[in-house]
């Protein structure tokens, strides 16, 4: 029985260490809680895309989200492409990460951006 005792107390043992471990770990990750979750959120806050104005892709009007990337890009100081380019990118970006979340009605909205985009930039 003395041996059956030790095996079992080693067992114990071996699950805190692996419980610590994880515990650890865990810890580690909530620190890091202040840089966004997702990669695509980083991008759109922090890539040299844009300055967007926030809550842009939520606005009601196709054409008031067209003029609103239209002035971030023309007034963003990261972008490296020209002002149409990075506009229309960080819209086709954002739609392709929203994927098959992003509600029909509002996909639809966005994609009327894209023409109102191109007519505020002139390139019908």
């Amino acid at each position: 029985m003395a041996h059956v005792r030790k095996t079992t107390h080693s067992r114990k043992t071996a699950t805190r260490k692996k419980t610590s471990a994880r515990r650890t770990t865990a810890a580690r990750k909530s620190t890091k809680r202040s840089a966004p979750k997702r990669w695509s959120q980083r991008v759109t806050k922090q890539s040299d895309a844009l300055d967007l104005k926030q809550g842009v892709f939520k606005l009601t009007s196709a054409k008031k989200i067209a003029a609103s990337l239209k002035r971030s890009a023309e007034h963003s100081s990261r972008r490296k492409a020209g002002a149409y380019r990075s506009a229309l990118s960080m819209l086709t970006f954002y739609i392709n990460r929203a994927g098959k979340t992003l509600p029909q009605t509002q996909r639809s909205r966005l994609e009327r951006a894209k023409v109102e985009l191109k007519r505020a930039f002139g390139r019908e």
